[in-house]
């Protein structure tokens, strides 16, 4: 609700407008519950009183770096600060101990590199203009003095920038607990590689971002009493199962299935992957590359993540492979079999696809047909096998890959 207690006429005040959410003007008449508004971009608008909130006359025309500042804490005073800061280039803004960014979508690397860490290290919290650094230090800080744990969270709405804000607390703390050359840097490493691998397979381009996670997670680094990095776990939640088997444009699938598909020519052999567009969960939408992305780089460079954090050629291989099987299982179809609601692989190209699924996953190709056409009923007298329509084979064959790519994930 609105301040009706010290709007008189004369008064600058805010108020909500169809096209730019909030303008500011003048008050130029009261008549009850009714204002009069003279508003900044040339229109006479008249509201109710208790829809308008007063201006902030005496802030400067930079905003101010801490919200807690301003004398009216309400949203168009708060977002004509946000708008201030941002012309300036300044996305950081504090409101009291929480940070509010703005995603600038761009890169600006002199923000987060080694000379702005040691700036923020150790400096009073608010001493400095306000930092992704500062919120990271500080909590180091209390984790060092108090020897308790700390927790940041980071929330916003989908591409505010949760996930590379992520990153740059990451690196922050892998730069104050790293280890002094000789000791090497694994532990560190691991830590911050453990982003990319699991950007491949939960992130996906949406409407609002190219890089969109599709899934939550909870990050734990673990220090000694030194203050060093000791270990890390990831832990993440509730993956968008349904993006396997069904994308809509403009959207992609996981950026892993067109990695795979861009991978160097012996791989995508090995795999018996190809074009994305031959592939059934890949070509429901005529979105296949991302702008700036190059999919083949991004192939190598998850590979390199996955050696830092330690997993072997053998399991990334099986990854690989359980990815392609996935690609694969998606192209099976079926038709109408010989009896009442039974199903069988509908052509020449789905028994190859199903060979290769088999092949992939190294299980009995015979096996795997009967668990997509069939459904097996547990019953106390024994298993009653029911063969399946082709619609319910369809959204059997849909299952068993949003389940075989969730586990993948969890692994």
């Amino acid at each position: 609700q609105g301040t009706p207690v010290n709007i008189i006429v004369g008064s600058q005040v805010w108020l909500e407008d169809p096209d730019e959410a909030w303008v500011d003007g003048e008050v130029t008449g009261i008549k009850g519950a009714d204002v009069t508004v003279a508003t900044t971009n040339g229109k006479t608008v008249v509201a109710s009183l208790a829809s308008i909130y007063p201006k902030d006359t005496e802030a400067p025309p930079a905003g101010v770096d801490d919200m807690t500042k301003l004398a009216y804490l309400h949203e168009p005073g708060v977002l004509h600060n946000l708008a201030c800061r941002y012309g300036l280039n300044e996305i950081y803004t504090y409101t009291g101990n929480i940070l509010i960014a703005v995603n600038p979508f761009q890169r600006l690397p002199h923000l987060y590199d080694v000379h702005m860490m040691e700036q923020y290290k150790g400096a009073t919290f608010g001493e400095l203009s306000p930092h992704l650094f500062a919120i990271a230090d500080s909590c180091y800080r209390a984790m060092i003095n108090e020897h308790g744990s700390q927790s940041i969270l980071v929330s916003g709405e989908s591409g505010a920038g949760k996930t590379e804000t992520t990153k740059m607390l990451m690196r922050y703390l892998a730069f104050m607990g790293g280890r002094s050359g000789t000791e090497g840097r694994t532990v560190e490493q691991q830590v911050l590689e453990s982003n990319p691998v699991l950007e491949a397979f939960g992130n996906a381009k949406t409407v609002k971002n190219n890089n969109s996670s599709r899934f939550g997670k909870f990050v734990e680094i673990q220090f000694d009493k030194y203050g060093k990095i000791s270990g890390a776990a990831v832990r993440t939640y509730l993956l968008e199962r349904s993006r396997v088997c069904q994308v809509s444009d403009p959207e992609r699938n996981y950026h892993c299935f067109y990695m795979l598909c861009s991978a160097p020519p012996e791989d995508v052999k090995r795999f018996k992957v190809g074009n994305p567009r031959s592939f059934h969960y890949l070509n429901q939408t005529s979105c296949y590359e991302v702008a700036n992305v190059d999919d083949a780089r991004e192939y190598l460079e998850t590979r390199n993540a996955m050696d830092i954090v330690g997993i072997s050629q053998e399991e990334q291989d099986a990854i690989f492979r359980v990815v392609a099987a996935i690609l694969h299982l998606g192209n099976i179809n079926f038709s109408k079999g010989k009896e009442i609601d039974s199903s069988r692989l509908r052509d020449e190209k789905s028994i190859n696809h199903l060979k290769i699924v088999a092949e992939l996953l190294m299980c009995d190709e015979k096996l795997l047909e009967d668990s997509l056409c069939q459904r097996v009923i547990v019953t106390p007298d024994g298993n009653i096998t029911k063969p399946l329509d082709p619609d319910s084979a369809l959204q059997s064959r849909d299952a068993l890959a949003k389940t075989v790519y969730s586990r993948l994930f969890d692994w």
